[in-house]
């Protein structure tokens, strides 16, 4: 982390004249390991945060300008705006997302005194589906919270990061994003329950495998994806069970419930993302007191009982996905293999023994190229803290 603190603070001052008065900060990105599309379903979800994410170095101004340079986006220059014109732009690309983090802390009470000037630089594939998106906004939170003083606690910068996307960006999204960069802790996954926001952290041991990230490198964008499609097409589901059983989310259904109610709802293609959202719900309870017991191979069924799911009822899969994942399954050493975050293009996430990684990217690597006709990116990847002051 010191050679990239020194590499973006150098940046910094090729691009600003100087780094007086900047400080460096970074925000992780993260990987949910099961709990897919249940986070809006008043579920449970496990990510954890990683050791790659945003790196960010800020400093006030003496006027009220905002200054943005992307180290990912170089070609694009300083992008500049003002703390008085806090309002989403299609042409102003990538600033939307800290801007929208500095209007969401005015519409909370806590305004910007001055401008700032800031630099960007991520190391997770953009468009991965590893929250690049939440750890940009996640660190822009950290960087205002610690510049001016504003009373926030980390989770308070989770639901403040949601809220923007939200509303500033229009994404539709849930908490887990937010919530697992903001509250990360090394060597442990978060297992949430987004219905109440309580959580406990469990150490994830895997003893002599891996966690092993498996980029598509199909792009996508979440706001014009299938996503907010499948959370309206929950929403319809769930009015239909509360006509016959008070419930708050599907997220308060179990199987069982489930089977009785679900004849309620009138569309069947809304049927099968219902059952998505209860029994992958189920499966995260039990994937986590599996890992609990040190049972990390019914973890790894669970993860693929999960993608079966994604794939079939949920639909949120694609050629792409599905290869990596089934070519996964095929190698000895592979625990599970499952799509990780909203699908339509993104990553795959699995645990793969450690004798078997080389073999895991070679075998992959090949069968998902030969297929589709360009490389995906393999990361074997370790479990992070959240956001810091470098």
């Amino acid at each position: 982390m010191e050679q990239m603190k020194q590499m973006v603070l150098k940046k910094f001052e090729e691009v600003f004249g100087d780094s007086e008065g900047a400080k460096v900060y970074f925000a992780p990105g993260r990987v949910n390991m099961i709990g897919e599309h249940t986070d809006y379903n008043g579920g449970h979800v496990f990510p954890c945060a990683l050791t790659i994410g945003t790196y960010a170095v800020a400093r006030k101004r003496a006027d009220r300008k905002l200054a943005f340079f992307s180290m990912n986006f170089e070609g694009l220059g300083v992008l500049e705006s003002s703390i008085d014109e806090l309002t989403p732009q299609k042409e102003a690309g990538w600033t939307n997302y800290p801007k929208g983090v500095m209007w969401a802390f005015g519409e909370k009470g806590f305004t910007l005194p001055c401008g700032i000037d800031l630099l960007l630089y991520g190391n997770i594939p953009n468009g991965s589906g590893l929250s690049s998106s939440a750890s940009v906004e996640v660190v822009t939170g950290f960087i205002l919270r610690d510049l001016f003083g504003f009373d926030v606690t980390n989770q308070d910068l989770a639901l403040i990061g949601q809220y923007s996307e939200n509303n500033f960006n229009g994404v539709n999204c849930g908490i887990m994003d937010q919530f697992a960069i903001a509250m990360g802790k090394a060597g442990h996954a978060i297992f949430l329950d987004t219905a109440d926001l309580s959580f406990t952290y469990a150490p994830i041991a895997l003893r002599d495998a891996k966690i092993v990230i498996a980029c598509s490198n199909k792009k996508r964008g979440l706001g014009d994806s299938k996503y907010n499609e499948r959370r309206s097409q929950c929403e319809a589901a769930l009015a239909e069970i509360q006509k016959v059983k008070a419930i708050k989310a599907l997220g308060d259904l179990t199987e069982e419930e489930f089977e009785q109610v679900k004849t309620a709802i009138t569309d069947p293609v809304c049927v099968r993302r219902a059952k998505h959202a209860v029994y992958e719900n189920a499966r995260t309870i039990k994937a986590v007191e599996a890992l609990e017991a040190g049972d990390v191979e019914l973890f790894g069924q669970l993860m693929n009982a999960s993608h079966t799911s994604l794939r079939d009822d949920y639909e949120v899969t694609g050629i792409e996905l599905d290869t990596l994942v089934e070519e996964a399954w095929k190698i000895e050493g592979v625990i599970g293999s499952r799509m990780t975050g909203a699908g339509f293009g993104g990553c795959t996430v699995s645990i793969v023994k450690n004798e078997a990684i080389e073999k895991f990217v070679e075998c992959v690597g090949s069968a998902y190229e030969q297929k589709i006709g360009y490389a995906a990116d393999f990361y074997v990847v370790e479990i992070g803290d959240g956001p810091c002051v470098l």
